[in-house]
């Protein structure tokens, strides 16, 4: 009772987006009321015809032919304003879900990302959506057209005859039993359903972004293999849907048709003294009461979809926001960055990931973060724009917590530079100028930041030059050339702080010493964390750090940490001497 009750206020809530509509929606059932009003005409109309035959009134002839084109225009009318208002109101109510529910997703912490597939998010803004789209158009057309043609046939049915009516509603009970259990029915499935589309997403997301990497390897087969599971898992619950609802329906008018028989049965005995065309005109209303009752009947399995649609969009839209309780703001801060004694573990999960770490990164200088992967580095870098919030222990940003500041406004002060480079399928200049820069910023001040980042000497050569597409995730350019975008970006920022997560640890030699020089300018004046895989490129920072399990286990500069002949100097004489067994061979 409790799932039902459930679903009756979720689809009260999903009929709240309704209101700002209200005129539209009181316009469409207008127009349903008037469609819902022409079946017991019909049926009127034709206890006349018959009357009229049989008392020879040769005046009907005249007017009933106009009657009935006249009662079919005004079905046409009430038609018309029946489906086009509802439909406005039902897609504007979509467009509103759809945008709301994307809208979140930049506003959900990092964790919800973490714990959620990316197919499972897809498939909410659009096919969880289209079945919101159904609940909201066809199912609320139906329950209110032929809803209203059930109450009006049986409005006629109790003017002409009560004590028939009442045996012939008797079967209601038995119907509603009926359909409460396919509606919990329907609602079980339509869950299975919509999770399921999700892994079809979701696997269909990784073989076309990941669609090298599987061919290089031979992963052809084992995709497909994945996919047809996750596609047949679909098809099961589909058709498990599709068999609840073909036994329903049926089910169902065989109760209506089993009571119309009945009804036909005692009318023959109890309407002895009505007319002729009264007698028509009650079983013909009567008759046409199943065919509604069957729609209703059908209409319940997408009202259940759309139910179980509106539910899991809900449960996006009542997730939390990130955390941001912070109210100092700053234009533009010194730099000074420290670390006091953090811990830190992710979120539902008991190992620690960072122990008692702490250090000082004075206003302009650099800091390199080196161990073997695992140890904590990003998890650490992590933490200063609060992609997550540490445990305990302090961060200061010029001597203020970063959990003071309004989180906007400690992002502004940073600009970051990953490994995996983001770029959006839009021009050169359009990604170098990505976010609020974009309205802010001149074609001279996007070659300036191109001109830093060692990135001209490719947009040059280009034909559309800044206007060229760089395609989805920036497929059309090389390694070296996403990543001097990138940093292409991050000089436009002008950040005081500066966080490069292995920018170079992909590329080759060459472009490594482009992106290098590019870097070695964008870093002067700015408080920099450098995450390095190669050492060579952090031997002029101001300190480094050590890190291993989540501990900082040295620290100083390039050279007094050769001498302590430690970590730090491991690591490097295994680099270099990994690179010149690559130079002998």
């Amino acid at each position: 009772m409790a799932q039902q009750e459930s679903g009756v206020q979720i689809y009260l809530r999903l009929l709240s987006y309704v209101k700002p509509y209200w005129g539209f929606f009181a316009i469409s059932i207008l127009g349903f009321m008037i469609y819902a009003s022409t079946q017991p005409m019909f049926a009127i109309l034709l206890q006349y015809i018959v009357d009229s035959f049989e008392q020879q009134d040769r005046e009907a002839v005249y007017w009933i032919p106009a009657a009935t084109v006249g009662i079919v225009i005004f079905r046409g009318i009430g038609s018309f304003l029946g489906n086009y208002f509802l439909a406005k109101v039902a897609n504007s109510v979509v467009h509103i879900l759809r945008c709301q529910i994307f809208d979140r997703y930049t506003v959900l912490p990092n964790t919800f990302f973490d714990n959620t597939n990316s197919g499972q998010l897809i498939s909410r803004v659009t096919y969880n959506v289209s079945q919101v789209t159904s609940a909201a158009t066809d199912a609320i057309k139906i329950v209110i057209r032929e809803g209203l043609t059930v109450v009006s046939l049986l409005g006629y049915l109790f003017y002409i005859n009560w004590t028939l009516s009442i045996l012939f509603i008797g079967v209601a009970p038995i119907i509603g039993i009926v359909v409460r259990y396919a509606s919990r029915r329907f609602r079980k499935i339509s869950h299975k359903i919509q999770t399921s589309m999700g892994d079809v997403t979701h696997v269909s997301a990784e073989m076309i972004n990941g669609y090298r990497v599987i061919r290089s390897f031979g992963g052809e087969n084992y995709e497909k293999k994945r996919f047809l599971d996750a596609s047949k898992n679909n098809f099961r619950q589909s058709m498990k849907l599709v068999k609840s609802s073909a036994i329903h329906t049926p089910v169902l008018q065989l109760i209506v048709a089993a009571a119309l028989a009945i009804l036909i049965y005692l009318a023959l005995i109890m309407m002895d003294e009505a007319s002729a065309g009264a007698f028509i005109a009650y079983l013909t209303a009567a008759t046409l009461v199943p065919k509604p009752v069957r729609q209703l009947s059908e209409v319940n399995a997408k009202i259940q979809r759309g139910i179980a649609a509106a539910e899991s969009i809900f449960e996006v839209l009542d997730e939390s926001d990130e955390v941001d309780n912070g109210t100092h703001t700053s234009e533009r801060v010194k730099g000074k960055l420290e670390f006091r004694a953090i811990n830190f573990s992710y979120p539902n999960t008991d190992k620690p990931v960072l122990r008692d770490v702490s250090f000082v990164a004075n206003p302009g200088s650099t800091i390199a973060l080196v161990g073997h992967s695992g140890s904590g580095k990003t998890s650490l870098a992590s933490l200063i724009p609060r992609f997550y919030d540490h445990d305990s222990g302090e961060i200061l940003l010029d001597d203020t917590e970063i959990n003071h500041y309004v989180l906007k406004n400690l992002r502004h002060q940073i600009a970051l530079v990953t490994q995996q480079v983001t770029l959006f399928n839009d021009t050169i200049e359009s990604n170098i100028a990505y976010g609020v820069l974009a309205d802010s910023t001149t074609r001279e001040d996007v070659i300036k930041a191109a001109e830093a980042a060692n990135a001209m000497e490719f947009i040059s050569q280009l034909p559309e030059g800044f206007d060229t597409l760089v395609g989805e995730n920036g497929v059309k350019l090389s390694g070296g050339q996403r990543q001097r975008l990138a940093i292409a970006r991050a000089i436009l920022k002008d950040a005081p702080i500066l966080i490069l997560d292995e920018a170079t640890s992909a590329l080759d030699t060459q472009s490594e010493r482009i992106i290098q020089d590019a870097l070695e300018r964008v870093i002067k004046g700015r408080t920099t964390i450098v995450i390095a895989h190669r050492l060579s490129t952090i031997e002029k920072a101001d300190q480094i750090l050590v890190m291993d399990q989540g501990v900082i286990v040295e620290r100083g500069h390039h050279s007094a940490l050769l001498e302590k002949e430690g970590s730090y100097a491991k690591l490097y004489r295994m680099q270099f001497s990994d690179s010149s067994i690559l130079k002998k061979a």
